[in-house]
């Protein structure tokens, strides 16, 4: 973990880069946010005996009703302003794990809090607000080094 995301008055969160490919395509998962119903990937707080991949999994589960395999190591990570309920806004470090989307279910605890739906790579990264997590998303549209 970096010294940036051990600062105090900061924020940890661990997300889930929901993934399918879908006829030749990588597509990816957004959610639409509680409040401002903006579009967002499943995410959520650090919690004390969970493993960041497994809270990614949890997250997935709760607000989008997906099952699948969450790779143990992040893929990248963003940062963005959370505007608590008290109004004031928290800067967040987000990691994010990809997920190998196998379903969704029918029903699932947030299913009538949030609106799914699958998007292209470039297709997300125009819709979602973040600018880390868009630039993380196109970053994916870019075929990897080999050599790497």
């Amino acid at each position: 973990m970096s010294q940036k995301m051990k600062k105090k008055g900061q924020g940890c969160q661990y997300a889930a880069l929901p993934i399918a490919e879908q006829a030749g395509e990588t597509m990816v998962m957004l959610v639409t946010s509680r409040e401002t119903h903006r579009w967002i990937i499943p995410k959520g707080w650090a919690e004390k005996g969970v493993a960041p991949h497994e809270l990614a999994a949890k997250e997935a589960y709760e607000e989008a009703g997906l099952i699948g395999e969450v790779q143990a190591k992040a893929l990248g990570s963003y940062c963005y302003s959370k505007r608590l309920r008290s109004g004031r806004e928290l800067p967040c470090q987000v990691q994010v794990f990809p997920m190998r989307v196998e379903k969704q279910l029918e029903d699932w605890p947030e299913r009538r809090e949030r609106e799914t739906r699958w998007f292209t790579l470039s297709g997300a990264a125009q819709l979602v607000g973040d600018a880390g997590l868009s630039a993380l998303l196109l970053g994916l549209t870019r075929p990897r080094d080999s050599a790497a």
